[in-house]
């Protein structure tokens, strides 16, 4: 099996094959990988060690798994570029996140929650429902590997295959050349005709310049067409298929079609309002606000309203800095990634209350007024907060005029969602599966914090890692046992230990749970991450429709 440093390799050179910048792509790799082995014992030691960081190994794995656990919910940043461009490069990208989440789970002493992480984020990673593509026979495509401790060959080889059924489902949407995608496989996972010599592993070293200059000239390629994007109707129908928030839809509808409207006028000749992009999203975690986001993002570049139509989130710690007159600059780096697109900036209103946080608006006000031909800011957040923030800033009030109100989930909605999000996983949760989050859903507190979709996002992690842990002595498992969940995989979510703090008062990370007691895997919404591992905190899974 490929070593992460191998797999981070493969990645950079998928991301410069289609024309990306392979430094981005690694680390998006980095912080996917700790993400999947963020509650594996240890994890963050091999992780310093192969990402070059052995000198603040925990701090940086920690941080980066908060970074992370936003692909849980969607496409990685580069991924959502790829998918919105329709590019025939998508199920290469796609391939190597597989070789990161694949070599991730290794790391540390891993368990089941490692498992149950790699699934659902490379479930995630096609971006939209799809039809269900055929199943992939676990250990279709067999290689040699060191079996990790605590995981067994057969998990691996079942996260492979569902790497290469987002694969065939990036293929079956279409692409470029006439038969759709062309994806490239490479290292362990491209099958190979009986016979044929051993294809170089994904994190082989590039060639040298010595061999390049050896290699005969070859005649330039001729520049490739631009590649279609995604075009409005298709985004609108994605936005039709998540499930509720039918007030949200016809707002992103009429928003649509008032934009659309502005921009004939403009081709017209016509004088026209201009109007305000920028937008607040209201709502309780795992409402859907940043899914929603990302969809308006793709709407407004397909209208031309921005140039490339990236989503680019962010919370505090991404805009401020440790000392006054750092923020400014750091807050500005952020949107000039985000130009041409839309900047999300969850819990916005953690902003208010400092110097700190001031430093950050006023350079975000400015930034928006300079940029405000090519970007789109979208503020989220709890109903209140949200709307004194936006109320004690007249920078703020005058540039965010639209409301969105996203309501909580019901219980049938709930379940709704965690049924695709299994059987985009492929997984089978029944009846019985079903009538048992049922019970639970019952049971949970609905306050504030309450994590809505994300919720029962985590309770499908939790149940992927005790489905894996109750097939642990199973050597030879059936295509059915690997597929269904049963009903005692579904356990409620337990808060975690508090850390242990070593003799020189840093924090360490805590041991591993017993696999038969799943954990709260985080919230990329809580606070920024202090040295060391997360503190414990109460359980408020993510979920399919993030934020």
């Amino acid at each position: 099996m490929s070593t992460l440093r191998e797999a981070l390799d493969g990645l950079a050179r998928a991301a410069r094959d289609a024309g990306l910048d392979d430094a981005a792509a690694t680390a998006e790799g980095e912080a996917l990988a700790a993400t999947v082995a963020e509650r594996s014992k240890g994890a963050f030691v091999p992780w310093g060690e192969q990402t070059g960081r052995t000198g603040s190994a925990a701090e940086a794995f920690f941080a980066a798994a908060k970074q992370g656990n936003r692909f849980r919910a969607g496409p990685t940043p580069l991924m959502n570029q790829l998918l919105l461009e329709k590019s025939d490069h998508a199920g290469d990208y796609a391939a190597a996140l597989t070789d990161v989440a694949v070599t991730a789970q290794s790391l540390g002493e891993p368990g089941p929650d490692a498992r149950g992480a790699a699934a659902t984020i490379l479930a995630a990673q096609a971006g939209a429902p799809m039809a269900p593509a055929p199943t992939v026979p676990v250990g279709s495509t067999p290689v040699p590997r060191q079996p990790a401790p605590g995981i067994g060959d057969e998990m691996l080889d079942q996260v492979r295959a569902m790497g290469e059924q987002v694969r065939r489902q990036l293929e079956a949407m279409g692409g470029n050349s006439p038969g759709g995608f062309e994806p490239r496989l490479q290292g362990d996972l491209a099958p190979q005709p009986p016979g044929s010599p051993p294809v170089e592993e994904r994190g082989a070293p590039a060639p040298s310049l010595e061999t390049k200059a050896a290699e005969p000239d070859k005649p330039a390629e001729p520049e490739k067409p631009a590649e279609p994007v995604k075009t409005v109707e298709e985004l609108l129908a994605e936005l039709d298929g998540l499930t509720g928030l039918k007030d949200v839809k016809d707002e992103i509808h009429r928003q649509a079609a008032v934009l659309r409207v502005e921009g004939l006028r403009k081709k017209a000749g016509l004088e026209s309002p201009t109007l305000t992009r920028h937008m607040v999203f209201n709502g309780n975690p795992g409402t859907g606000k940043t899914t929603v986001a990302r969809l308006v993002a793709g709407i407004y570049r397909a209208l031309g309203l921005l140039s490339k139509g990236q989503l680019v989130e962010c919370d505090r710690s991404e805009l401020v800095a440790g000392y006054l007159g750092q923020t400014a600059q750091k807050t500005a780096d952020l949107v000039k990634s985000a130009e041409g697109g839309v900047l999300f900036i969850d819990e916005a209103y953690s902003l208010s209350g400092d110097q700190y946080g001031k430093e950050a608006i006023d350079t975000l006000v400015k930034e928006m007024e300079d940029h405000r031909d090519d970007l789109v800011v979208i503020v989220a957040g709890y109903p209140l907060p949200m709307a004194i923030f936006i109320s004690e800033n007249p920078g703020l009030e005058s540039r965010f005029r639209t409301t969105i109100d996203f309501a909580d989930y019901s219980d049938d909605e709930l379940v709704e969602i965690f049924s695709g999000m299994a059987a985009k996983a492929d997984y089978d949760a029944g009846d019985d599966v079903v009538a048992r989050l049922r019970e639970l859903l019952k049971n949970v507190e609905r306050g504030s914090s309450f994590g809505n979709a994300r919720y029962v996002r985590n309770m499908l992690e939790a149940a992927i890692g005790q489905h894996a842990w109750r097939l642990r002595d199973v050597t030879d498992p059936t295509l059915d046992q690997l597929r269904t969940l049963e009903p005692e995989d579904l356990v409620e979510q337990k808060e975690e230990d508090e850390p242990a703090v070593a003799a020189d008062g840093t924090l360490v990370p805590p041991d591993n749970p017993e696999p038969a007691q799943p954990v709260d895997i985080g919230d990329p919404g809580s606070e920024p991450v202090e040295p060391g591992p997360p503190p414990a905190t109460e359980d408020k899974p993510e979920a399919l429709e993030e934020s």
